[in-house]
């Protein structure tokens, strides 16, 4: 499985993005299922409400639920990352834990933000 995050869903729902169209394909060509999680339709959800921009497409994709299980996760990548000095927004550790325990590659534009989180067994797409 593939998890989408916020900047490349933006990507790709912008029709004039060739880095979306790019991404379309990557994915496509993997031929794996794709989902995104409840964090990243919530801050989709938000943006396209407030820009009065069509949320059909997004809405047709499986969301994956934040768990407790994601949550002890999450909190524990959150306070390892700030222990090290480099502190992550909390979404993106929510958005990591729920990537990690599904065994799901997440595709993001944001490395800076996801790539420390590789050494906790998150597994990257680019």
């Amino acid at each position: 499985m593939i998890i989408l995050d916020t900047d490349i869903l933006i990507e790709i729902i912008d029709k004039r993005s060739e880095k979306g169209d790019e991404a379309l394909k990557r994915i496509l060509e993997r031929g794996e299922e794709i989902g995104i999680t409840v964090i990243s339709l919530h801050e989709i959800l938000y943006g396209l409400q407030k820009y009065a921009k069509p949320v059909r497409e997004v809405l047709l994709l499986p969301v994956i639920d934040f768990t407790k299980k994601d949550a002890e996760l999450s909190a524990r990548l959150e306070l390892e990352m700030e222990k090290k000095g480099t502190p992550i927004r909390r979404t993106d550790a929510m958005i990591a834990a729920i990537a990690i325990n599904h065994d799901a590659t997440l595709y993001t534009l944001n490395l800076k933000h996801f790539q420390p989180l590789q050494t906790s067994g998150l597994k990257l797409f680019y």
